[in-house]
């Protein structure tokens, strides 16, 4: 199954999607600069192509990733002044 909203913040727009792999949720709210991402998702990665990218874990639904905190950072993630354990509803508006 595919989920997939619009959501907006301070007056810009982020695209979420879930996708339901075996028992678990692939989540991803990306917006302009830089992207939220489930556990299943790499941070070496988002840090090899430079790519502005936060971990939240724990998390099953769009709405649960928006309600959590971060968890990890990319490098490139904090040059834009996000921090681990920033709440998702600040970091949204940073990427945005």
């Amino acid at each position: 199954m595919l989920e997939h909203k619009i959501l907006k913040t301070g007056g810009k727009t982020l695209e979420a999607i879930r996708f339901k792999i075996g028992t678990k949720n692939l989540i991803v709210i990306k917006g302009r600069h830089g992207y939220v991402m489930c556990g299943y998702l790499n941070l070496k990665t988002a840090d090899k192509f430079n790519e502005a990218a936060v971990v939240v874990n724990g998390v099953s639904t769009i709405s649960g990733m928006i309600k959590a905190r971060a968890f990890a950072v990319s490098s490139c993630a904090k040059k834009l002044g996000i921090r681990k354990n920033q709440p998702i509803q600040d970091v949204l508006k940073i990427i945005a």
